[in-house]
């Protein structure tokens, strides 16, 4: 487990936090810029020290306030990246590999080479920071950090400073790395698109506090997220298996529940576990059995609530087998369909606008 307990005073801002987690896995640290996320990671890099803290890892106590126990930034043994990659100028990758090395306690329990192909160096090692793109750059930042041999690896914004391209460049090798090393991980972000890729346990912040806490699926429904990520961002996450591919239309059956849902993606192993998001905005509701039309997928449900929002919609809280799914009407519309909580509903959405994921069965049932 990961445990956090800080409090830390800066001027007028108070940063308040409890956090649970389940280790290994990815903890999303969730808000808008200035709700307190980098403050929280330098304390728990030993950065900053805190007013009171206790913070431990798996087995290991790094700060408890009560005990008077703090342990040094230096023998912490946690790997940090920041959104800059902040590599050595003068040296090669390679050399800047070989800098996290020296840093390692023996044994490795990290392997170079593993490391190396994890997030596809070879062909840079020779090169110097300067020739490579901000992409690479992150990539050796964290190949630098991993060889370190950290019992926590610290990620603040890592991809902020990158384009959209360059994003979608590093995004895969964070997932392989969460995948592939049973290797605790804090993931500082205030874009949700990434935590939707890569978390296993999100916390969500707001001005020094934990708003909430937990898997995916249940902080996507939380009430505050919409504040952070706005009416067009806000969806839910379901959990699925695999079921089938077909090379031939380019789409994949996943199974939700009692349902199937075709994501297009054909290239996925049959049996992996799947995440998916299914956006409030795209989510189709009918009150009889859809027929003769051209959405693909068909989840069955029932009504569970119902919220009137500002701009003339109601958001509507469907539960299905798999979960449960968030859906945009107008209140002309949910009138007419007389949506009440207890309705048996059928969801229509495309294809086409769901984002997924697939995980490894390691990281699956977190």
């Amino acid at each position: 487990m990961l445990n956090i307990e800080v409090r830390k005073q800066r001027g007028g801002f108070t940063l308040e936090v409890v956090i649970a987690a389940p280790t290994p896995g990815v903890v999303a640290l969730f808000g808008r810029s200035g709700c307190g996320k980098t403050t929280l990671a330098n304390i728990i890099a030993g950065l900053l020290p805190a007013d009171s803290a206790r913070i431990q890892v798996d087995e290991v106590v790094l700060d408890d306030s009560g005990r008077g126990r703090h342990v040094p930034a230096q023998q912490r043994r946690i790997g940090y990246v920041f959104q800059d990659a902040r590599l050595f100028p003068h040296l090669s990758v390679l050399a800047n590999l070989q800098y996290g090395q020296r840093r390692a306690p023996q044994p490795q329990r990290i392997p170079t080479d593993a490391v190396i192909e994890l997030l596809g160096l070879q062909a840079l090692l020779a090169r110097r920071p300067h020739q490579l793109s901000g992409g690479e750059r992150q990539r050796v930042a964290l190949g630098r950090a991993l060889l370190s041999q950290p019992r926590l690896l610290l990620l603040d914004e890592p991809l902020a400073s990158l384009d959209v391209a360059r994003r979608e460049e590093v995004l895969p090798y964070l997932e392989r790395l969460r995948d592939e090393f049973a290797l605790p991980m804090v993931y500082v972000s205030h874009q949700f698109d990434e935590v939707l890729r890569l978390a296993t346990h999100v916390v969500l912040l707001a001005d020094g506090r934990v708003i909430t806490q937990g898997d995916i699926a249940s902080v996507s429904l939380h009430p505050q997220l919409r504040a952070i990520v706005g009416p067009d961002a806000l969806g839910s996450a379901l959990s699925g298996v695999v079921e089938s591919t077909d090379a031939a239309t380019g789409l994949s059956a996943v199974r939700i529940g009692t349902d199937l849902l075709r994501v297009a993606q054909p290239n996925l192993r049959v049996g992996a576990a799947m995440r998916v998001q299914l956006l409030a905005r795209d989510v189709i509701v009918a009150v009889q059995p859809p027929l003769g039309l051209s959405v693909r997928n068909v989840l069955t449900g029932t009504v569970a609530q119902l919220h009137p929002e500002a701009d003339d919609t109601d958001l509507i809280h469907i539960d299905i087998a798999g979960g449960t799914v968030l859906a945009r009407v107008t209140h002309a519309a949910s009138a007419e369909l007389a949506l009440r909580p207890g309705l048996p509903v059928w969801v229509l959405v495309k294809a086409v606008s769901i984002r997924d994921h697939a995980f490894t069965s390691r990281t699956a049932s977190s």
